[in-house]
């Protein structure tokens, strides 16, 4: 009997302890596939932790940025304003100005005032149009709205805005049953939001068992495909008129010589220097240079001259410099608004007063900060020149990254010409080697295309070149001798003309060879216990660099400086200026 009841327990505990197990086993797989009711919280899902913030939701896309609200309007700082939505808003820091230019006309804003001008006409807005808060500035959306091709719309709980600036067609999918919007694609991901049947999402991306979707109110996630019907292309519906650039360009291929003037007395030999030319139609003689530090100009300009250069056919467009005077600092000049109008109206007077049909811009060694300083006042000289039919062509290193801030496409929108200066590859203080190779050449070409229009560019070639000279250390510097860097010679260089480079390779007795990879000859030599070196410059290496441009289909050619060349180049040059 106690046999019979012991056993009778035993099997009763072990069915126990199977039911138990069973109901866990069930329990767990109830839970694996039962959808978590668990909701995100919308504030920590956009980042907002500030009263005074809003959320920034991009084309789709919630990014780092946010907005500020202030007496009820939303403002981006101006890092934002450049960054996401408009880059040719310029802010004067130094004048508490913003700036936005259009193809006709400068906007101005001035700080913590409702009013702007377009031009020298008064407007006004119902808002605060900027405001600096230190020495951040913040811009009002809705005056960001009427320059800039977008859209926007403003929720709250948690405040954002969302943006469109991509106008291309949408993927609309519409909700088939009710359903819900997760953080991720899977069951246990947080809610994000409720949808309901009927209702319209964007459709980012398409997977098996969620997509990836979007509501009109900002939120970004992922829904059940089974839950969602067919997407539809959607065409959005807006109506920002672009802003049109025109040009002012030649028919003819630019044929432009620079014509170094640093004096007066100097205009002189203009009739000489064209006399030596063949088929050049622009000049460029080096007549204005920054001279203070309020943005006034050295003027070096002559009426005979401009009037023997337009009885010979040829065009003049007067060069402007930032290089002569070092005491000058031109960073300060570019980023004060008032000095760059003073260089621009000096500019416009001197080319109507001398009646000289362009102004071609030679600001070199910029620093990065003035960089968008200079940018605007290419825009505002532009303007300028484009009312007064003064074509405006600027200068430009072949592009690297550390010139990027030069910003060549905002230049090819507002001057006519882009001017490639294909020569410095190698230049006084650097490593030894030629002044404009071919490879060199190409690339900036290449490279300048990426932003420029073709028939917008045009590239300058060297009539110089440099003669590199190495001079043996004395034994008293050799104590150096072990470092791995260490150069047993001093090196300097002097640039020289075609002609003076041939001559003194000749009178040395050296042999010139051609070099492929240069795409010119070299030579070397020693004289004295010093040993030169020299890249070559003539009719075939200039030919190479005529083709390169002819092939790339460019506006032109310009070369520095009338003067260096050989007289037979001319020939050479003529047959690529059809």
């Amino acid at each position: 009997m106690d046999k019979r009841r012991v056993k009778q327990s035993a099997i009763l505990a072990a069915a126990v302890i199977v039911i138990i197990i069973l109901v866990l086993i069930i329990g767990k797989i109830i839970q694996k596939y039962t959808p978590t009711k668990e909701e995100m919280d919308l504030y920590e899902y956009f980042g907002v932790t500030e009263q005074s913030s809003a959320a920034i939701v991009l084309n789709h896309e919630i990014i780092p940025q946010q907005a500020v609200i202030k007496d009820g309007m939303l403002y981006v700082d101006y890092d934002t304003l450049k960054e996401v939505f408009n880059s040719r808003f310029y802010w004067d820091t130094n004048e508490n100005l913003l700036l936005y230019t259009t193809p006709s006309d400068v906007i101005s804003a001035p700080a913590s005032g409702k009013e702007y001008y377009i031009t020298k006409e008064k407007k006004s807005e119902k808002y605060t149009i900027v405001f600096a808060d230190g020495e951040t500035a913040y811009i009002a959306l809705e005056y960001v709205k009427k320059f800039t091709d977008m859209d926007y719309r403003f929720y709250e709980d948690p405040d954002r805005i969302v943006v469109t600036s991509d106008w291309s067609d949408a993927s609309v999918i519409p909700v088939k049953k009710d359903t819900q919007i997760r953080v991720k694609g899977g069951i246990k991901s947080p809610i994000l939001a409720q949808v309901e049947s009927e209702e319209n999402l964007i459709l980012l991306e398409e997977g098996e068992d969620w997509h990836k979707v979007a509501t009109e109110t900002g939120i970004i996630g992922y829904a059940r495909s089974k839950k969602l019907g067919e997407a539809e292309q959607k065409k959005y519906k807006h109506s920002f008129e672009k802003e049109e650039f025109s040009h002012i360009l030649k028919e003819e291929k630019i044929n432009m010589g620079w014509h170094q003037v640093t004096t007066k007395d100097a205009n002189r030999t203009v009739s000489d220097v064209i006399s030596k030319t063949k088929g050049l139609n622009v000049i460029s003689p080096t007549w204005f240079y920054l001279n203070d530090n309020e943005g006034g100009l050295m003027n070096l300009a002559s009426k005979e001259y401009v009037d023997y250069c337009h009885s010979q056919g040829v065009e003049v467009w007067a060069l402007v410099s930032n290089l002569e005077n070092k005491e000058v600092d031109t960073t300060n000049v570019l980023t004060h608004t008032s000095k760059r109008t003073n260089m621009v109206n000096q500019l416009i007077a001197a080319a109507i007063q001398y009646d000289f049909d362009g102004i071609n811009v030679d600001f070199e060694a910029i620093e990065t900060e003035a960089g968008e300083g200079y940018i605007q006042f290419i825009r505002e000289l532009s303007l300028k020149c484009e009312n007064n039919g003064i074509i405006l062509s600027v200068d430009n290193y072949v592009p690297t990254e550390y010139t990027a801030f030069y910003n060549r496409s905002e230049q090819a929108n507002f001057a006519d010409y882009v001017i490639i200066m294909g020569y410095d590859e190698h230049y006084a203080g650097s490593d030894e080697g030629s002044v404009a190779s071919i490879g060199f050449v190409r690339d900036g070409i290449k490279n300048t295309l990426k932003e420029v229009p073709a028939e917008q560019t045009i590239l300058a070639a060297p009539f110089f070149t440099r003669i590199w000279k190495e001079t043996p250390k004395a034994a008293s510097d050799d104590v150096e001798a072990a470092a791995e860097d260490y150069v047993p010679y001093e090196l300097t260089s002097q640039a020289s003309s075609m002609e003076e480079s041939w001559n003194m390779v000749s009178e040395n007795g050296a042999e010139a060879s051609w070099s492929e990879e240069d795409g010119q000859y070299y030579a070397e030599y020693v004289n004295g216990g010093e040993t030169y070196k020299v890249w070559l410059e003539d009719a075939e290496s200039m030919e190479l660099r005529l083709k390169a441009a002819s092939e790339s289909k460019l506006a032109g050619m310009a070369f520095w400086k009338l003067g260096l060349e050989q007289s037979r180049i001319w020939d050479t040059i003529l047959k690529y200026m059809n």
